[in-house]
């Protein structure tokens, strides 16, 4: 498995940062790892149609958003909670997606402790993924997401 640019500088700052205070060095680049298996869970989970894949990502309490706009400017939140998005998966929502058209670029945003940041260009839309280490590992506790508009 690749790990992208982005997650190696965050691990190699990171570590450097915990041990010049004597902190276990590994605790950083094991988040890091956990962060990215759970965001790759998500997308890969996604387009495989993988269910169980996609549970594994997800916070119990996820909510996950977009925001709509009519034609008459009107907007409004569409979301939906860990429930939808895994029947959903599983009913193959994401299998509908042509293979040349799908993407699961990673990045690593930001680690506070047991609060992360990361985000998935998948192409045809951006998902926004603040995570949280819950129970030993970390889940995606909300999706903020955006399609892309034609040019």
């Amino acid at each position: 498995m690749r790990v992208d640019t982005v997650t190696r500088r965050c691990c190699l700052v990171g570590l450097l940062a915990v041990s010049a205070v004597g902190v276990a060095s590994a605790q950083t680049r094991d988040d890091s790892l956990g962060i990215r298996a759970a965001a790759m869970d998500y997308i890969e989970g996604w387009y495989a149609g993988d269910g169980d894949r996609m549970a594994r990502a997800l916070h119990p309490e996820l909510a996950k958003r977009i925001m709509n706009t009519d034609s008459a400017g009107r907007s409004w939140m569409r979301d939906m909670g860990a429930t939808e998005l895994v029947r959903g998966t599983r009913s193959g929502g994401g299998t509908r997606t042509p293979a040349a058209q799908r993407r699961m670029d990673y990045q690593l945003l930001d680690i506070f402790q047991n609060a992360a940041s990361a985000r998935i260009d998948a192409g045809g839309w951006i998902d926004y993924l603040p995570l949280v280490k819950w129970q030993g590992r970390w889940v995606i506790v909300n999706v903020l997401w955006e399609t892309r508009r034609p040019a």
